[in-house]
């Protein structure tokens, strides 16, 4: 008889994926390290085929666990979503909501969010419309949207318009897996500053940047400020400077197959939040208030 999988296997399986070290996430997971790899060799016995391949420095995943691991994330999304749906009154939802987006949002959001709500809501039309945050508010006033998806820890909204947060996403710092930061006792603005700094500039972050930074009397370092976020995970990775950038926007792996560390830094960064607006005064349509309900349904999976 094969062996039963567990949820907690599945925690540490999906937290060293993450980080890419067993001693990491054991402490995320405050677990010790001997139960955590016990409980990994427990998963690949019963799965029956490798997930991890231990190297010099941590851990990567196999092709096999990439696999793996993509439909353990499809099967966590579904349970997340059993939860919004049997608190739904079942009812047939259909018609069209308008819904505006900024370019991180529909980058890193508008995927699972679309599969969501094509599942869930076969008769609703959603109509997705990407611009920038000020034409987006000014769309949201004169009626042309229903709602939006906005990152609202960005600058203060209009006062017709109502916010509420989803995603409160931690900013860290983002390095190569050997640099010497990681292994710091503490890490300041102060000790990133004497680094090559890799600086995003997308979704108004050059400001957000300039504001934290500017309040410990430090700037950064600047070595390239791009658009891409997959230029900056790669130059990252490849140790040619260091960013601090949401856990919303990180993944472990730059395209070229190379390793990104974070870590937490000893002073307060702003968190990277996204919100759903809409108009005061306005109420909302039925279909728009059950795209609220799944939205709110982030608060209990965002990290």
């Amino acid at each position: 008889m094969s062996r039963q999988i567990t949820l907690r296997q599945i925690e540490y399986f999906l937290s060293v994926a993450d980080t890419g070290q067993i001693s990491h996430s054991s402490n995320l997971c405050n677990v010790s390290q001997s139960s955590m790899t016990i409980a990994l060799q427990n998963l690949e016995d019963a799965v029956g085929v490798p997930l991890l391949a231990r190297h010099a420095k941590g851990v990567r995943l196999t092709d096999a666990g990439v696999r793996f691991m993509r439909h353990v994330q499809q099967a966590r999304q579904s349970v997340q979503e059993a939860v919004v749906a049997a608190q739904e009154v079942p009812e047939q939802i259909s018609g069209l909501a308008r819904i505006g987006m900024t370019e991180t949002i529909s980058a890193y959001l508008l995927p699972s969010l679309m599969s969501s709500v094509t599942r869930r809501f076969r008769n609703l039309q959603v109509e997705i419309i990407e611009r920038e945050r000020e034409i987006i508010e000014r769309q949201l006033l004169d009626g042309e949207l229903d709602m939006a998806l906005l990152l609202v820890s960005n600058t203060a909204l209009h006062d017709e318009l109502k916010c509420e947060t989803m995603i409160r996403s931690p900013r860290r710092l983002w390095t190569p897996p050997d640099h010497p930061l990681l292994e710091a006792q503490r890490v300041t603005l102060e000790d990133i500053a004497q680094e090559n700094y890799l600086l995003l500039d997308m979704d108004e972050h050059v400001q957000t940047v300039a504001r934290y930074w500017g309040k410990h009397g430090v700037s950064p370092r600047v070595r390239m400020q791009s658009t891409s976020i997959e230029a900056v995970r790669s130059l990252v990775a490849l140790g040619e400077g260091v960013t601090i950038l949401s856990d919303l926007v990180y993944r472990p792996w730059s395209l070229e197959g190379n390793r990104i560390s974070r870590r937490d830094l000893s002073v307060a960064v702003p968190t990277m939040d996204v919100g759903a607006v809409w108009r005061r005064d306005v109420t909302l349509s039925r279909q728009v208030r059950a795209l609220l309900d799944l939205f709110r349904s982030w608060k209990h999976s965002s990290s």
